[in-house]
């Protein structure tokens, strides 16, 4: 099993490849979507890494392959230019899993 990495800026790509992790930088929604689908059907690929301005640009495909997709899986990651609270995230995370509000 392998990660793969789709990013918005090569900084985090050049990080992520110091730790053995391929990826592929994406600017354009068009780019993101095209990524995805490519990682979703590498059959050595068990988790797609995505930093959150790229998921983003493609929440609803994100959704829709994580509710009809048992595998990879598919992880929001913060990188440098992130916005959000990674707290925030996990409370949100569990909030939509299994109904808990911290």
């Amino acid at each position: 099993m392998r990660f793969y990495l789709i990013s918005d800026n090569i900084d985090t790509q050049m990080g992520m490849r110091l730790t053995g992790i391929e990826g592929t930088v994406v600017h354009t929604p068009d780019e993101v979507s095209a990524a995805l689908d490519k990682a979703m059907e590498m059959k050595e690929v068990g988790v797609v890494l995505m930093t959150e301005k790229a998921l983003k640009q493609c929440t609803d495909k994100v959704m829709e392959y994580k509710l009809t997709r048992t595998s990879p899986l598919i992880v929001e990651i913060p990188d440098r230019h992130a916005t959000a609270n990674i707290s925030d995230t996990i409370s949100r995370y569990l909030a939509d899993a299994v109904g808990i509000k911290l």
